[in-house]
């Protein structure tokens, strides 16, 4: 049987691939750049935006082949890293908020504000991401050779920059120097998604909210600022993209892949897809009593071991669906989780 989950593989470790050669313009003052990752997810997108401000929508991964490949491509266009004046961020990742550090102190940082606990990574951030996946992973019933792998999920962060915020955006905001385009809060990827719009000509900058090929998978992150329970972020991924029916789109700029002509076709295959995976979980659990690693390892026989984070997140997001109608309930035994149909 072909394993599930395909649709996975947004920000996991993998290897170097060289660009080939690029030719970069502006199309309507925005120019795409592509630049290489260190994850199998393959090559990252960023935007240079010219408005009153000239602006770098994403960074990529904080990698000197990154640098490079960004550099060069901006001298294609006539500038170089110090003509940047503001770098707005679409989400935390690393290779979206990697190479940050490498821009001298003039250049503004934006973006919202949860992107601060992931770009300062403090003694309290530490603290909290290990202490909230340690109780996940006890309470998915993980055994307890698998709990020293915790540590292993914040392996990527070597390729995130580390950058204070200059200003904080949400929903409704308006960028200085980019008073045309409008902040729409996307949550569900990440914590911190916002994708931008421009009423003129319906283009969006959309991140990884909207790929063209895969669909992105929605991670569960820590509550780092005094909440207690932990967000649900396939459930906001999909109101998040219910929200775009409701906005004339005519082209959307996505972080990974080819850009994405018709939106409001895409979406609704987008959340088909999704009820039926989840359907297939729900069918697993007809009958049976299954934690969230019981359900993990037949989801992702020959990758949940290496891809443990993920996977779970994976998890416990089909889990989360299904509840929210509800198909299915869960009992705590012995600090352990259990779902039934």
């Amino acid at each position: 049987m072909a394993e599930r989950g395909e649709h996975l593989f947004c920000c996991l470790p993998f290897y170097y691939e060289e660009c080939g050669e690029y030719m970069t313009t502006f199309v309507n003052d925005i120019a795409k750049m592509t630049l290489s990752t260190p994850f199998a997810v393959g090559d990252v997108n960023v935007y240079l935006v010219k408005s009153d401000a000239l602006t770098l929508m994403d960074a990529g991964p904080l990698t000197d082949t990154a640098w490079f490949q960004l550099t060069d491509q901006l001298s294609l266009l006539g500038y170089k890293p110090q003509d940047i004046e503001q770098i707005v961020l679409t989400h935390h990742h690393p290779d979206h908020a990697g190479l940050l550090d490498r821009f001298s102190s003039h250049v503004k940082m934006i973006g919202h504000p949860y992107n601060k606990f992931w770009l300062e990574r403090d003694d309290h951030f530490h603290e909290v991401y290990d202490r909230f996946f340690l109780q996940l992973a006890t309470e998915s019933g993980l055994p307890q050779e698998y709990l020293r792998a915790i540590p292993k999920f914040k392996a990527p962060l070597r390729f995130m920059g580390n950058r204070k915020l200059d200003m904080d955006i949400n929903e409704g905001d308006v960028i200085p120097g980019m008073e045309e385009w409008k902040v729409i809060e996307t949550l569900g990827h990440a914590q911190s998604h916002l994708s931008f719009y421009r009423e003129s000509d319906g283009v969006l900058i959309a991140g990884d909210h909207l790929l063209a090929n895969i669909s992105p998978n929605p991670l569960i992150e820590p509550p780092f600022d005094g909440e207690f329970i932990r967000t649900k972020p396939l459930l906001q991924y999909n109101a998040s993209l219910k929200k775009l029916l409701d906005i004339p789109i005519s082209l959307a700029y996505t972080g990974h892949g080819d850009n994405i002509r018709d939106v409001h076709k895409l979406i609704p295959k987008r959340l088909e897809k999704q009820d039926e995976r989840a359907r297939g979980v729900l069918e697993m659990l007809k009958g049976n009593r299954l934690t969230v690693f019981d359900i993990c390892k037949t989801l992702f026989p020959s990758v949940y071991q290496k891809e443990l984070g993920l996977t779970l997140s994976e998890t416990i997001g089909q889990l989360d669906y299904l509840e929210s109608f509800p198909y299915i309930k869960k009992e705590m035994q012995d600090g352990v989780y259990y779902y039934f149909a």
